[in-house]
């Protein structure tokens, strides 16, 4: 659904397209304002989240992907060091009760790897 890199993330709404993780948060505060906003109201907390939000997107998606579809788990593309701080990182976000609350089935998620990794003939 998303026209220009064919990636995701994408959020349809009324069946068209918006793309880009930040431009999402921001259409969704946009479109339905009588609800909670996703992106704090200050001005310099609201420019702290669009650079997570960024730094995710760029850093964190891509590094997930490269190990998802890679033949050897991703070892050829990542140092260890780096993987090792990804993982200690999602380690503490876990631990958090917003983040853990949130989360998707721990074996959905590895299903849909499985599947991902399949459907890629990389199994």
């Amino acid at each position: 659904m998303n026209p220009i890199h064919k990636k995701i993330p994408v959020l349809i709404h009324n069946g068209k397209p918006i793309l880009e993780s930040l431009i999402i948060v921001e259409y969704i505060d946009e479109v339905w304002k009588d609800k909670s906003p996703l992106m704090p109201s200050d001005p310099y907390k609201r420019a702290h989240a669009r650079f997570w939000v960024d730094y995710i997107g760029k850093k964190v998606y891509d590094a997930g992907r490269n190990i998802w579809s890679s033949k050897s788990g991703g070892q050829e593309t990542i140092e260890a060091a780096e993987c090792y701080k990804f993982v200690a990182w999602a380690k503490r976000c876990m631990q958090k009760e917003s983040v853990s609350k949130s989360l998707v089935d721990p074996e959905k998620v590895y299903d849909f790897i499985v599947m991902f990794r399949q459907k890629l003939g990389i199994a």
